[in-house]
């Protein structure tokens, strides 16, 4: 680095740094950031030691990509995956409160009282959540956008109430939409969408 044979694993490295590893010059890795529509079964890890797909293999990229958050094995929808640690941090964080929007199949349908329970916020083992906002979509299917991420939250939120979920399916995470990405498909976000994500940081 620099002219200096470096053996310490943990040496920092700036951006203006000249590093070479194996005669070849170590360039600034382009960011990535890709939409998969996760189907049901597929976990979201970046590799998987079981016999279960990872959702990062079902994109089509040379980087060394990661999820953004979770989203559980038998939840389907949006996930982002990216090689941007910052972006996926403050993503995630819950400091920063990114909508995350779920389209849900309940097993009976809500009164009105269980939607503006789960507005207001129920009480689970780990604590109250947080407000979030609810509207009914037919008979048994409601769209529910949380600020927070717990583990199965919007299944134990629905369990609360005295009802169950069906089916899970995530359709907006931040400013990006699922749209009509199809199941096991992924794609690359388009400039203006990394701008609207971007502009989450601030």
């Amino acid at each position: 680095m620099n002219g200096e044979v470096v053996t310490d694993p943990a040496r920092d490295v700036e951006a203006s740094d000249d590093v070479w590893v194996d005669g070849t010059r170590v360039g600034e890795e382009v960011r990535e950031v890709w939409a998969v529509n996760k189907p049901v079964g597929v976990v979201s890890t970046a590799n998987e030691p079981g016999k279960r797909p990872a959702v990062v293999s079902l994109v089509d990229s040379a980087a060394r990509l990661y999820p953004v958050g979770r989203l559980d094995v038998d939840s389907s929808g949006l996930m982002l995956v990216t090689n941007d640690g910052e972006l996926a941090n403050r993503l995630t964080h819950p400091r920063y409160e990114v909508p995350k929007a779920y389209r849900v199949s309940l097993e009976r349908p809500p009164s009105e009282a269980d939607l503006a329970r789960l507005a207001r916020g129920v009480e689970l083992e780990d604590g109250p959540t947080a407000p979030a906002e609810v509207r009914q979509l037919g008979e048994r299917e409601v769209e529910i956008v949380l600020r927070e991420g717990r583990n199965r939250q919007v299944r134990r939120m629905a369990e609360a109430v005295g009802n169950r979920v069906v089916a899970l399916r995530r359709v907006r995470f931040g400013p990006i939409d699922l749209a009509d990405l199809s199941a096991g498909a992924a794609r690359p976000l388009t400039p203006d969408e990394l701008t609207r994500l971007d502009e989450t940081r601030r």
